[in-house]
């Protein structure tokens, strides 16, 4: 029996006073006189509790609005954008509709488009690290593709990491040394250099954990570290198997790949189209939750850009270790251009040591260290001839 049927009864049935029944059971005399007096109006509807809910609710969130929240949810996941309450939040404010994220999530939840998720590690114990100026770190990484015919391609990006601003964006075959060095030419080009960059250890990017790699005391690494060298830009790699440390643009690959999801690509053409679309989409449309909801081209503007510092003591050299070719060359970038130097093919298999400022580039033999050659390097010409 109810607790409602029982006190009710103890007035009805038995006789009892509303001050005897609230005394008896524990409850106030109002109620009791309250649930006699509904039972004296709507008979044995009054045994059951009634709900609580307000005749009028004049905070409620109006309908209209809610089906824009719903049909906006909808919209972004159909075009494979991301759909969380944040941008929802920024994307109705930005058509005059003013609403807090906690409602957009409370209202996509009773409406069955979130999926509980308790699994997740709780945002306020993350450890945010970001640069404090555009430019002064630059992220990158590539990944692979599917076209709808089944080929794999694969996709490089770069990313301002204290702006997520996207500079780059391009698909390709295979992503080469050739490649990294291109694109951060390109994207250095466009917006200028970084003061440090951050990636993985794969060998298109370092090779200091190869054998004879940069860091081992017998390599000068590749075409990237080089480059990098030459314009005095700090090089930053992550520990192997810790994707973690590069978490901005691991964290990008999946926001583009829900977007390529929803738009498949038949070729490569067709591919980089969709993939500069995104770019324009990503940096001027979405907000970023990192960026309280600003776009990431009003982050990457809104403060001067860092610059690297160029090694422009004159009793500063390059130092490179390498031997010379069966044609009596060796090739080294400089300017961001694979230069190949001629020093004949009497010299030939002969271990030398490079030393190179600015223009200038001199080549001693590595055992007795005496000078067989000097350069006044000219990057517009990939063969430079040696002086004299």
């Amino acid at each position: 029996m109810a607790k409602y049927e029982v006190l009710i009864k103890a007035v009805t049935v038995q006789g009892l006073s509303y001050r005897q029944v609230a005394a008896r059971y524990g409850v106030s005399k109002s109620l009791v006189h309250k649930l006699h007096h509904r039972w004296l109006a709507e008979g044995e509807a009054a045994f059951e509790p009634q709900s609580r809910r307000p005749r009028s609710s004049p905070n409620r969130t109006p309908d209209i609005v809610r089906g824009q929240i719903v049909a906006l949810r909808d919209e972004l996941i159909a075009g494979g954008l991301d759909a969380g309450a944040d941008t929802i939040t920024e994307m109705l404010a930005r058509e005059g509709v003013t609403t807090s994220r906690a409602t957009v999530w409370r209202l996509l939840t009773a409406a069955g488009k979130v999926a509980p998720q308790p699994q997740k590690r709780p945002r306020s114990s993350w450890r945010r690290f970001a640069a404090d100026r555009p430019n002064e770190l630059w992220q990158s990484d590539f990944t692979h593709v599917f076209l709808t015919n089944g080929a794999e391609v694969e996709v490089i990006g770069w990313l301002d990491d204290h702006s997520r601003y996207l500079l780059h964006l391009t698909a390709h075959h295979r992503v080469t040394g050739r490649t990294v060095t291109d694109t951060f030419t390109q994207a250095a080009s466009q917006h200028g250099y970084p003061t440090a960059t951050l990636t993985d250890n794969g060998m298109v990017y370092t090779t200091r954990l190869a054998r004879g790699g940069r860091g081992r005391g017998d390599g000068t690494g590749n075409a990237f570290e080089t480059l990098l060298a030459d314009l005095g830009i700090t090089q930053k790699n992550g520990k192997p198997f810790k994707p973690t440390t590069q978490g901005k643009i691991e964290r990008f690959w999946q926001t583009l790949k829900k977007h390529l999801k929803a738009h498949p690509a038949a070729t490569l053409t067709d591919l980089q189209t969709v993939l500069d679309a995104f770019r324009d989409y990503y940096n001027n449309v979405r907000p970023h939750r990192a960026l309280r909801r600003r776009t990431p081209t009003f982050a990457y503007h809104l403060i001067p850009k860092a610059n690297p510092s160029r090694p422009d003591d004159p009793n500063v050299w390059r130092v490179r270790y390498d031997t010379i070719d069966r044609a009596g060359k060796i090739s080294l970038r400089h300017s961001g251009r694979m230069l190949h130097l001629g020093i004949g093919r009497a010299h030939a298999r002969t271990e030398i040591i490079a030393l190179i400022h600015n223009n200038d580039a001199i080549i001693s033999t590595r055992d007795t260290g005496e000078i067989i050659a000097d350069f006044t390097l000219n990057p517009t010409h990939g063969y430079q001839r040696k002086n004299g």
